[in-house]
């Protein structure tokens, strides 16, 4: 045992408090304040989109130190479709910090981060966070979280968890839930010393590492970032074992440890840490780093298949190459490939048109995120819809199915049922809470179902739904869906628009584009209110005359555009339609721009 090291992930349902949890322990930790001098809120959360979202997107490293020991903390996401940097991070620990919302109880990410955890064998601490809340109720919170643990076959052990009470914002924690006697995070740090095992070291082996999470550096280059299972890590020629099985001797050019927020250039770490060492240009997620002269490769990791898929490609619309600085195939096939090496999560095809890729991942927002980052560097592409993966297995087609957990006020209920109902979903579980007037209904639904339905599910609510979607199997196929169809207002002519040409059109449907934006023939510029795809001139201009009108006098008034953002613009998308991204604009396009190439299209199709 190293004795004196202690590996931690912090796992928890989106927006419970993690990275806040997080940045208490670093700012209350012995030397953090005097070597940063940094208290601004969120340290963890350093990506811009992070901070925007308001979501943990990358899992991150820190090392805090404690009466001698030293806590490698590592913060994960709480997002389902980051589930491939959730089940890495749990072969680089010995235990976790389980977070639940002392208000709204565990939670259906929740569930799923903690079923990884019991999977892995870890020693879980639960913290109920936000105690400060109004409405807080922390014992009906423990006692729903000890009823998920015999849920998910935890055992004795792991069930007899000790419960820690805390207020993260606050910085505080306690082993009572009376925020007046606590005073700092200090309970925290003795629970986490005393109740998490040291690494376990096995003095026999060689060096070992497994590679977990990989980073970038202008002057070192790819950083791999793992734990050492054993032997003592050196700079000089190691071994690399790839995913396939070969061996090569490569030389290691630095080798750091975490100290809080940053690496530490070290000469050698000791088995039981958590480390980053460069020098390995093409090393990757779940390869091995061993002895030269004894090469012992562990175990790779194995990672859940992708259930979304969505085409890449060059745009080729009018407006192609404006806005964006890398536009060819070829920036797009070497962004994409840079992208599979550091998300084990995403598969990356190519098809059998050369500007085109097939990219897959965990959902909807998985992709989104990455079509988000690609834009802020400066790629210019477009994407279609998103699409489900089905199998076969004994002849028989499987697709993949989701377990969603809807919170509603009781009078949108039926809605909901018969929203659902459509989309082959098979209610699991209804109960209303008792005074509160909020019904909570469970669901099994294809996730084709679910693509471009959480617009609609706001709508129908009224804002006041509450929807949490996770993976739950692959499952015989459902059939046809009964999805609602929906027509598009589609630019007949380019130019620019005009507010003459847009009030004609108003009354169609919902415009999505102001007036003075240059548009092309083809582009979508609303939704039509019918079912059915429909033509219009929104660059029609007001002929002038010498002539006066009656109403020339009146003042002119459109309604205010409805602005789509990127994941809405991709739900939106239908089978025959593209979004085109560029670092300034999202536009969304018919894949036919031309109105006679597309009817004949159809006719050929049919």
């Amino acid at each position: 045992m190293a004795q004196d090291i202690r590996n931690i992930a912090i796992i928890a349902h989106v927006d419970h408090g993690k990275t806040t949890l997080v940045d208490a322990l670093l700012k209350q930790s012995a030397d953090f304040k005097q070597k940063s001098g940094d208290t601004k809120e969120l340290i963890m959360d350093s990506n811009d989109l992070e901070r925007e979202r308001g979501i943990t997107i990358f899992s991150k490293n820190a090392a805090v130190h404690f009466e001698g020991v030293k806590i490698n903390i590592v913060d994960t996401p709480g997002h389902a479709d980051f589930g491939g940097e959730v089940e890495r991070i749990m072969r680089m620990v010995d235990g976790a910090l389980l977070l639940i919302d002392a208000k709204e109880g565990p939670m259906p990410q929740t569930k799923f981060v903690l079923k990884k955890a019991i999977q892995a064998d870890l020693k879980i601490i639960v913290v109920i966070n936000k105690i400060d809340k109004p409405g807080a109720r922390p014992n009906w919170a423990a006692d729903r979280t000890f009823d998920l643990f015999v849920d998910l076959g935890a055992s004795d052990e792991q069930a007899e968890f000790p419960i820690i009470y805390a207020s993260a914002i606050q910085g505080k924690a306690g082993h009572e839930k009376d925020l007046e006697t606590m005073k700092d995070v200090r309970p925290l740090f003795e629970t986490i010393v005393k109740t998490i095992p040291p690494p376990k070291i096995d003095a026999t082996q060689p060096l070992q590492m497994l590679t977990v999470n990989l980073a970038y550096d202008n002057y070192k280059g790819k950083i791999a970032i793992g734990r050492l299972y054993s032997g003592v890590l050196k700079k000089g020629i190691v071994a690399h074992v790839n995913r396939a099985g070969e061996i090569k001797k490569v030389p290691l050019t630095a080798i750091m440890t975490f100290d809080g927020l940053g690496r530490v250039d070290v000469d050698s770490a000791e088995a039981g840490d958590i480390v980053a060492v460069s020098g390995i240009p093409n090393i990757s997620i779940g390869e091995t780093i061993t002895d030269p002269d004894q090469p012992i490769p562990l175990p790779p990791i194995d990672i859940e298949k992708p259930t979304v898929k969505m085409n890449f490609s060059v745009n080729n619309s009018p407006f192609a190459g404006r806005e964006g600085e890398y536009v060819t195939s070829r920036n797009l096939a070497e962004r994409l490939a840079h992208e599979i090496e550091t998300d084990v999560a995403l598969r990356v095809e190519a098809t059998d048109t050369f500007d085109t890729w097939t990219v897959s991942g965990r959902g909807e927002l998985h992709l989104a995120i990455l079509v988000e980052k690609m834009r802020r560097e400066g790629y210019e592409f477009q994407v279609g819809r998103p699409q489900v993966i089905f199998h076969e297995k004994g002849g028989k087609k499987l697709e993949p199915v989701e377990r969603v957990n809807i919170e509603v006020p009781e009078q949108f209920t039926g809605t909901v049922i018969e929203e659902m109902g459509r989309r082959k979903g098979t209610m699991i579980d209804m109960r209303v809470e008792a005074g509160a007037g909020t019904a909570f209904l469970e669901f099994l639904v294809p996730t084709r179902g679910l693509i471009g339905f959480r617009n609609q599910f706001l709508t129908a609510t009224k804002g006041q739904g509450i929807m949490n979607t996770l993976f739950e199997d692959y499952e015989e196929y459902k059939g046809d869906l009964e999805a609602s169809p929906r027509g598009s207002l589609v630019a007949s002519e380019s130019g620019i628009s005009r507010a003459y040409g847009m009030m004609n059109i108003e009354d169609r449907g919902t415009l999505f584009i102001s007036p003075g934006l240059e548009v092309y023939a083809g582009m979508i510029v609303g939704q039509n209110a019918k079912a059915q795809d429909l033509r219009v001139n929104v660059c029609k201009e007001k002929q002038l005359s010498n002539m006066r009108a009656k109403s020339d006098g009146g003042m002119e008034f459109l309604k205010v555009p409805r602005t789509l953002s990127l994941e809405e613009s991709i739900e939106y998308l239908g089978d025959d339609e593209l979004a085109e991204i560029t670092p300034k604009s999202i536009r969304l396009r018919k894949f036919w721009l031309n109105e006679n190439d597309e009817k004949r299209m159809k006719k050929g199709l049919a």
